[in-house]
């Protein structure tokens, strides 16, 4: 027994160098993914501080805002929507050297009230890129891009609506691109929508929203044009849900039901953070 012993102690004095880079990665993998859901803590918990503190200084998303802008997202975020569950799921970390990315799904819900007492719902789900880079005081993140984003802020009958918003992920510049918006209005009800297109940039700058009645079919399609200002762009479907009723001769309409969904369409040339994740490969 002592012979086998020994023979495995020596085995692993001769291999712990081949070992020892490998156990190294495990180490700094673990190390990401607990920066990951920290930032997940600290959101849950509100605390913008500790949020930032994960960051590095010089922090730029692939959307061009810095640190500071971020820090003022977030926080008007927070102002406006209370309570906000946020959730992620790391489905993978490639390591090389000081850099780091990791592959994320996140998830965010919350539920809202307007100030007609009518109960809403914010939900929220991307898939994420985010970049490391390891610090003196641990790996911060340096950037982090969006690959596909759904959001939806929806109100009263548009809560139960299946509502299907249709864009590319990714366009060129200059490149005329199809929105579709489907969804099957409650009986006996009145449904508008509108299709519009918005930069995402900051300050943001709303297009104008222009209404019309849902098309027999259900089916709202409209043609856009993808910038040249090497801006990201989000598509925006705005709905309302209408009744009428009749008293006294005259016919009144009731807002029953109203929201938004919106989808991010990546522009190609359009990422200014981070670093080609092409360039980190596992040792």
């Amino acid at each position: 027994m002592k012979r086998i012993i020994l023979t495995l102690f020596i085995s692993l004095f001769f291999v712990q160098s081949s070992f020892a880079l490998s156990l190294f990665d495990r180490s700094d993998e673990a190390s990401v993914r607990r920066v990951v859901k920290s930032q997940i803590k600290y959101a849950n918990n509100s605390n913008l501080k500790k949020l930032i503190s994960t960051y590095d200084e010089n922090y730029m998303n692939g959307d061009g805002l810095n640190l500071e802008v971020y820090s003022k997202l977030v926080q008007d975020i927070w102002n406006t929507y209370n309570d906000i569950e946020y959730d992620i799921t790391v489905k993978n970390i490639t390591i090389d050297n000081d850099k780091a990315v990791a592959e994320v799904i996140e998830t965010s819900h919350a539920e809202v009230v307007t100030s007609h007492v009518v109960k809403g719902e914010l939900n929220s789900v991307s898939n994420s890129v985010y970049y490391f880079r390891k610090t003196n005081k641990g790996w911060k993140v340096v950037s982090d891009k969006v690959l596909d984003e759904t959001t939806s802020l929806l109100y009263g009958d548009a809560l139960g609506l299946d509502i299907k918003l249709t864009v590319p992920d990714k366009v060129a510049p200059n490149t005329e691109y199809s929105a579709m918006l489907e969804f099957t209005p409650p009986e006996n009800t009145l449904a508008i929508a509108s299709l519009a297109s918005d930069k995402v940039e900051y300050p943001q700058k709303q297009t104008e929203e222009v209404f019309r009645a849902l098309p027999e079919d259900n089916i709202l399609e409209r043609l856009f044009t993808s910038n040249t200002d090497k801006l990201n762009e989000y598509i925006v479907a705005s709905i309302g849900l209408t009744k009428t009723a009749v008293d006294d001769l005259s016919i009144k309409l009731s807002l029953t039901g109203f929201g938004y969904m919106i989808k991010r369409v990546n522009v190609i040339g359009a990422d200014k953070g981070g670093f080609n994740p092409a360039d980190v490969k596992p040792e």
